[in-house]
Order: structure tokens, then C-alpha cells, then sequence
């Protein structure tokens, strides 16, 4: 097999421009890749983690594995906010995917990152309003898509089939 070529630690803040530019362009696993490139040689990157992050929940709705992963980097994060915030937008971007699939548990898995917006709201940092644009958002979500139901049971049978 091929071994991985490591980084030089002068190249990580291009790498991460490049990593946010494949996002850009809809091509999250080149991103993914660029981010563990550079958690290789700097583990606790904390831009690299939020990075990844983004780029696992770009692909929520093709690999079925890509929450679980996401999960795992929400708990990396260092800071109580970060990982409320981030909690959020997994949760938030779960729902979105479940929808584009018409699957069920959509609803629940907005009241989730309404839930984890709320938390990171009591924890931000001052001039910081991501949180309440996020909540927000899902609120006009719901609101556009008012057919949503709460159904616990329904998102534990979706859970079960990945």
C-alpha cells in the first residue's frame, strides 16, 4: 500500500484555506482529507476539527457514517461553546439530510440543535449571535415546513437502519 505523505507545519494555514475552498466547491472528502492531513502533525488544531467537522456534515446525506464521526469530533472540541454550537449544526444538518430523504425524524432532530443553540447561547461570547441565527433558521424551517411532527419512535427506526 501507498503510505501518506506528512505535511511541513509551515503549510497548515494554506491547507486549511485550500480545505475550506473544496467545501466551497462541493467536494467535502477532499476537505475531510485535507483536515486530517493536518491533525496529523497538529492534533489539537482547533480549526482543523471545526473544518472536519463541516466537511462530515457536507456529507450527511451519502455516507451513512459521517454523523458518528461528526459526533466524534464535537467532543474533541476544547471549548464548552464550540462544542454546544457545533453539537448544534450536526443535529441541524442531520435533520436537513432526513428531509432531503423523506425520512422521519426530521422534527426531532431540529428540536435537538434548538436545543444545543440554546446552550451555546448562554455560553457566547460577547457580539457573538451564531447561535440565534442558527436557531432561527431552524425555526423558519419549521415554520416552512409545518407537515413536521415530533416522533421520537420514527428517528430511533431511522437510526437503526444505518
Amino acid at each position: 500500500m501507498f503510505q501518506l505523505k506528512p505535511l511541513h507545519r509551515d503549510a497548515i494555514d494554506t491547507a486549511l484555506a485550500k480545505a475550506e475552498r473544496y467545501r466551497l466547491l462541493n467536494e467535502p472528502e477532499e476537505a475531510e482529507s485535507i483536515c486530517l492531513d493536518v491533525l496529523e502533525i497538529d492534533p489539537g488544531n482547533q480549526a482543523a476539527c471545526v473544518a472536519l467537522l463541516l466537511a462530515l456534515t457536507d456529507q450527511f446525506g451519502v455516507d451513512p457514517h459521517a454523523y458518528n464521526r461528526a459526533r466524534q469530533v464535537v467532543a474533541s472540541l476544547e471549548s464548552d461553546y464550540d462544542r454546544a454550537y457545533y453539537g448544534g449544526i450536526c443535529a441541524e444538518r442531520r435533520a436537513k439530510a432526513q428531509f432531503a430523504r423523506h425520512a422521519r425524524g426530521t422534527y426531532d432532530w431540529l428540536v435537538e440543535a434548538m436545543q444545543s443553540f440554546e446552550r451555546a447561547e448562554a455560553l457566547r461570547p460577547p457580539g457573538n449571535d451564531d447561535a440565534r441565527l442558527r436557531w432561527n433558521a431552524c425555526v423558519r424551517f419549521l415554520n416552512k415546513h409545518q407537515q413536521l411532527r415530533p416522533g421520537s419512535e420514527e428517528r430511533t427506526e431511522i437510526e437503526m437502519l444505518e
